[in-house]
């Protein structure tokens, strides 16, 4: 703050220096005050919201098999991703609480301070990165061709031109299968596609892997077979909201101790009958 005084003469060197020293000070304390304040707007409190709450609040969708549903016969939610987040509540010392929501808000649910964390299979991408925060990822996936046990015609993907395959016709599978050189027969998802894959109406199937690995883990059968299985690896990871760095850290430290127990080979085990916590 700048003073104006007026002073004898005598007293004006003596005045003004302590005045250049007074306002030296007033403004140091304002740059000082202004700093603090926006380190203080600055400090990430997520991991000390959730420790101080005692709960970890999660979003999920309770609809997606195998990784969030309700069971048949308790109606108890439960699933690969139910599992691991619970564990990871665990690690951090929090009990954990499932804010049940359509994927369509999922994300908007996260923005308005909802829950704290998805945990739902959501993809990594450089889209999502800017706006929110993940932790490690806890699932890897690729795209696979399946065909009927017994079909040695097709053993890659460049393998499926002149074939038919079953795909929906919206998806990134489909495109793949057409960008291979097959034909394709519309479908709704998984279930027609495969059915039409084990009654030998059609020669393949793209789809992801754990989409197979869980079909196979909850029918049991030997029907089909992985043909190929794509290059490009998918990874799945706990979604947090922008800035919460902290709290982030905090579960991928987690899923880290997790992995080293078994504990997420086991999860892994229990849904898909293998390891889909490590990229393989």
């Amino acid at each position: 703050m700048i003073r104006t005084r007026i002073v004898p003469l005598a007293l004006t060197a003596a005045a003004t220096a302590m005045a250049l020293t007074a306002c030296s000070a007033d403004g140091g304390d304002t740059e000082a005050s202004s700093a603090a304040s926006t380190a203080a707007s600055a400090v990430d409190t997520s991991l000390t919201d959730v420790q101080e709450a005692g709960v970890l609040v999660v979003g999920t969708e309770g609809t997606y098999r195998p990784f969030t549903f309700h069971d048949e016969g308790s109606g108890d939610l439960t699933g690969y991703d139910v599992d691991v987040i619970t564990a990871v509540a665990d690690k951090l010392g929090v009990d954990v609480q499932f804010e049940e929501t359509a994927w369509d808000a999922i994300f908007a649910g996260l923005e308005a301070g909802r829950f704290d964390v998805i945990a739902n299979q959501v993809g990594i991408s450089p889209e999502r990165q800017e706006k929110y925060t993940f932790s490690t990822p806890y699932t890897y996936s690729t795209g696979v061709v399946v065909v009927k046990a017994g079909n040695d015609d097709i053993h890659s993907y460049e393998d499926l031109a002149g074939k038919t395959a079953a795909q929906s016709l919206t998806s990134n599978y489909g495109e793949e299968a057409k960008a291979a050189g097959a034909t394709i027969e519309a479908v709704d998802g998984w279930a027609q596609s495969i059915a039409l894959v084990e009654q030998g109406r059609v020669d393949a199937t793209i789809n992801d892997k754990l989409t197979f690995l869980d079909y196979v883990n909850s029918t049991g059968s030997d029907a089909v077979k992985v043909a190929a299985e794509g290059a490009d690896v998918a990874e799945s990871a706990l979604a947090f909201r922008g800035g919460s760095d902290a709290l982030a850290a905090a579960a991928s430290d987690a899923l880290a101790e997790l992995a080293a127990d078994g504990t997420l080979a086991e999860l892994s085990q229990k849904y898909f009958g293998a390891d889909v916590s490590v990229a393989s």
